[in-house]
């Protein structure tokens, strides 16, 4: 039996899916993005004149944080994280999202694949970032939400 996750706060999917969906022991964390609740986008600035200013490092902190925030409704934290996949509008950005990334995990952390894409549901977006965790064995879920 599985069951899918919404978490109040975050971003609502643009489709119909939940954050994540529970089953058993495993935790599969649907694209996650640097999309606010208010679907403004972290690391997405825009001067007087209308230039945008797109931050691949600010995104990628923010896409983590909404992880460990959707993580944490079903109980398990990043270091539960077994597997994940990021998805990079540009290649050029790879190395300030890898900077990133080790703030966050070392080489116990977990396994990672990163794919360039030709572009992700919004313009502005540069990363976004699905992962699959495993439940500790007595979880403590800190949200009962659906």
């Amino acid at each position: 039996m599985s069951e899918g996750v919404m978490v109040t706060g975050k971003a609502t999917p643009r489709g119909r899916f939940p954050h994540a969906k529970v089953a058993g022991a495993m935790v599969f964390v649907s694209g996650t993005s640097s999309r606010r609740p208010d679907n403004t986008i972290a690391g997405a600035d825009a001067d007087e004149f209308g230039a945008t200013r797109l931050d691949i490092a600010v995104q990628t902190r923010a896409v983590i944080e909404n992880i460990r925030e959707i993580l944490a409704a079903t109980g398990c934290g990043l270091e539960d994280l077994v597997q994940t996949t990021a998805f990079l509008v540009d290649m050029n950005d790879f190395a300030e999202y890898n900077a990133v990334w080790a703030e966050y995990f070392d080489e116990q952390g977990p396994a990672r694949t990163t794919v360039a894409v030709h572009q992700l549901p919004h313009p502005h977006l540069r990363i976004e970032i699905q992962a699959i965790a495993m439940r500790p064995q007595n979880p403590v879920v800190l949200k009962e939400e659906k």
